[in-house]
């Protein structure tokens, strides 16, 4: 279908003010009598706290309060979590600390330089425990313990089968199999996590946060603070980014409101950015692998065995959810129908893990494509070809896959061919071959197709337990759509989204194509929660198919309120009406007709002169809920359809790979995606650029590294390595559009899809350029060390000359 100004590249609504210094974040904010706080860190990574001294500190001028967790505990509840009720946390640690930077006491002062010199005076006396740093040492029995309640440090053991594995595996004519280690990083938005707490009017407590997008769980931020949800409201405040670092971030607005309630002044805490490294709650996945997969000769699937360890850190605030994502795409684009999956989640003295884009699902990715390269080259079949004989195939949609969850639409190889079309590999392997023989230069071809999924259903937040506890199933997004009584067009948004998806470029984009009218005359505004409908908000890739189901519902039905108007007016018959350029007109007879402008006049000012029974003004809301889920079987055999509107990419990178050195450098990358109808092409590839460039991150620089005695040792950015323009190749991008016949338009998700691919084809770009010395990429990041040693080693066996 042809779109007007769906589908075309546009500026980005949200990018004057920002441009101009005129974001109004949360380090803007400044209220009357506003006191700040400050947080003294562990420094050990497991302790008992046996006592805390603020004696020094409350003498301090300008110092107001200094609360523990022993002030946590006798006053609130345990903050929000979806793991196990055994394992609980709170703002500041009660009782023992359990990782290095874990919050103790805070102190809240006139400044937030006098705060943190109050810090500097707090005497914590602690009794150290030995720490558990090793997830596969920690499930020993004897390992110390870091949650007493909860009795074992596996937080979540559980084995799911789909299909007949040992079968599949007995008839296999290759079984590859490999122990692969994806490392912990996270997402580094410029801004760090903040809020601004006041005690309000009649009791009510603001909370001004640049996190917590999920507007109708405001409750259990409510429920933490022990206050009524009705006396607690959420006001949004735009965000200097979050890459899933501020997607349910509810323990630094907690933080705030509770410092605010005792100290009955507006309190404001942001995370700097040793905080945000060591206590944010929001470090990405962490895990050890143990995979195989069974081929036949002909290169054709036949399954996947997984056992994964997954080090969680300390708590386990999202459950096992990292896990779901991966089972919404558990066989990537590939036709295989057996599939065995051990999970053990365990806890560690490290920070816990939150959401960073895949949000889990990337991992898997990588783990399907490295078994997938490796059964390649066992087999002697090229990478683009063995992907090609194992595609689902375009006519097979709807699919079903192993585990229940449904992919709604794709042509995987229109996207490989398109990719292939972009970089020529014939030329680059025929460059690769002469580069080696004539100047001796390592150069690699990484390919690798994944999936995307996106639009999560609520059911993914519990359907891994075996009694959960508050089964829901909604995860709506809602939007209210205004037209005043001058034809001018308002959009309310009801969720914290002011980050990196363009809400506001989104919503004008559809209601000028709803109404023709320019997109740059839209207005949008936020709701906070006290006003907001159902909101879910920005993650798993979900929020530009949601609002725009949300936006479109809101305009039909404007859009029929004022065909009815017109027709009214016009004393024509509605069907014989057309909305066309923000003017309804006769169909066949475009010069009778009545603009927006006069309509909404009419709406407003003429209640006479409106249809029988129709109230004045033009104002509609929509909550559209999850286009397509269905609910899981009790005992586990079917998770049922989770996340089915499924994105899907094919990366080509070129590397060379300095043999001595270990450094990796780009010379072509091409991305290709399916993300469904685009609404906004400018958009969607900054975030294939961006999440590409986060994946190249994850494979070659970022790690939060721990040594085995509990220590941080990625505590600033010197330590932990971002890549920046230098290290990141010219993208070349290109796009395959099969619209999902669920959502509205057909859109589907795209931002998390860069760092879905980019891991598997950077990891097998190296592995090709250094193919001669038996290198496989099996640890991430990849370090250049590994890299030389493994060059060495292959040297070294391949003996002199």
């Amino acid at each position: 279908m042809t779109y007007t100004y769906i589908g075309k590249d546009r500026r980005r609504v949200e990018d004057p003010r920002l441009l101009v210094g005129r974001g109004g974040y949360i380090a803007d904010l400044r209220l009357p009598g506003m006191l700040h706080a400050a947080i003294l860190r562990s420094p050990l990574p497991h302790a008992w706290i046996r006592s805390i001294d603020a004696g020094e500190a409350l003498r301090l001028p300008g110092v107001v309060a200094v609360l523990t967790g022993e002030d946590c505990k006798a006053t609130m509840n345990p903050c929000m979590s979806f793991g196990p009720a055994t394992i609980t946390q709170y703002p500041l640690a009660v009782d023992k600390v359990r990782h290095v930077g874990e919050a103790v006491a805070a102190v809240v002062a006139e400044s937030r330089y006098v705060a943190e010199d109050g810090v500097d005076l707090l005497r914590v006396d602690y009794e150290e425990l030995p720490p558990v740093t090793d997830p596969l040492a920690a499930m020993e029995p004897g390992s110390a313990l870091l949650h007493e309640e909860h009795g074992s440090n596996i937080g979540y053991e559980r084995t799911f089968e789909f299909g007949d594995v040992n079968a599949a595996f007995a008839a296999a004519d290759l079984v590859v199999e490999d122990t692969l280690y994806w490392g912990r990083s996270a997402g580094m938005p410029m801004e760090t996590t903040g809020a601004v707490a006041q005690p309000g009017f009649n009791g009510v407590l603001e909370i001004y946060c640049n996190s917590l997008n999920f507007s109708y769980f405001v409750f259990l931020i409510a429920a933490t603070l022990r206050i009524p949800s009705n006396k607690l409201t959420m006001r949004p405040v735009p965000a200097g980014g979050s890459f899933g670092s501020k997607l349910a971030a509810h323990k630094v607005p907690t933080l705030a409101g509770f410092l605010a309630l005792r100290v009955g002044r507006p309190v404001s805490y942001i995370e700097d950015r040793l905080d945000h490294l060591t206590n944010s709650d929001h470090h990405g996945c962490d895990r050890v692998y143990e995979a195989r997969m069974g081929f036949r000769a002909d290169g054709t699937i036949v399954g996947l065995d997984i056992d994964v360890v997954d080090d969680y850190g300390a708590y386990m605030q999202f459950g096992v959810g990292h896990h779901g994502n991966a089972f919404s795409q558990v066989v990537g684009p590939y036709r295989f129908r057996d599939v065995r999956y051990r999970l053990r989640a365990v806890v560690t003295d490290k920070c816990q893990q939150g959401a960073y884009r895949g949000f889990g699902s990337e991992v898997h990715n990588w783990v399907l494509e490295r078994l997938v390269d490796q059964g390649a080259v066992r087999l002697g079949l090229a990478p683009e070809e063995i992907r090609r004989r194992n595609f689902i195939q375009p006519g097979q949609f709807p699919y079903k896959i192993p585990g229940g969850n449904l992919y709604d639409s794709g042509d995987y190889p229109a996207v490989l061919d398109k990719a292939l079309s972009m970089i020529d590999l014939d030329r680059w392997r025929a460059e690769q071959r002469r580069l080696r023989e004539e100047e001796g230069r390592h150069i690699g071809i990484g390919l690798a197709t994944t999936q995307e999924r996106s639009v999560f259903s609520a059911t993914e937040f519990w359907f891994l337990l075996e009694k959960p506890t508050f089964p829901l199933t909604s995860s709506p997004e809602s939007a209210t759509v205004t037209i005043d009584p001058t034809g001018q067009f308002q959009l309310l948004l009801h969720c914290q989204s002011m980050w990196g998806n363009s809400p506001e470029t989104v919503g004008a984009t559809v209601l000028a194509e709803e109404f023709g009218i320019p997109p740059e005359s839209v207005n949008v505004r936020y709701a906070d929660s006290a006003h907001a409908l159902p909101g879910t908000g920005p993650g798993g890739s979900r929020y530009t198919a949601m609002v725009a189901g949300a936006i479109r519902g809101a305009s039909r039905k404007l859009r029929e309120k004022l065909v009815r108007i017109a027709a009214h007016t016009l004393e024509v018959a509605a069907e014989d009406l057309e909305l066309v350029d923000a003017r309804v007109q006769v169909r066949g007879a475009a010069e009778t007709g009545l603009t927006i402008a006069e309509l909404a006049g009419t709406a407003y000012f003429f209640a006479l002169g409106l249809p029988e029974g129709m109230t004045s003004g033009l104002e509609e809301s929509y909550t559209y809920d999850h286009p397509y889920t269905t609910l899981p079987a009790p005992d586990g055999s079917d998770l049922g359809v989770f996340y089915p509107i499924m994105g899907h990419a094919c990366h080509i990178a070129v590397v060379e790979v300095d043999p001595e050195t270990g450094l990796v450098s780009f010379l072509d990358y091409v991305a290709v995606h399916d993300a469904g109808t685009i609404v906004n092409p400018r958009s969607l590839g900054g975030h294939v650029t961006g999440g590409a460039t986060q994946g190249i991150g994850t494979t070659l620089y970022e790690e939060l590294a721990y040594d085995e005695d509990g220590r941080f040792r990625s505590s600033t950015f010197r330590d932990y390595l971002i890549p920046t323009a230098g290290e990141a190749p010219a993208f070349r991008i290109g796009h395959v559009q099969t619209p999902s016949p669920f959502t509205e338009y057909g859109i589907k998700g795209g931002g998390e899809g860069g760092r879905m691919v980019a891991p598997a084809a950077v990891s097998a770009a190296v592995d090709d350029a250094l193919r001669e010395y038996g290198m496989r990429v099996r640890r991430l990041p990849v370090k250049p060390w590994t890299i030389v040693a493994t060059v060495r080693a292959g040297r070294a066996a391949q003996g002199p000359g």
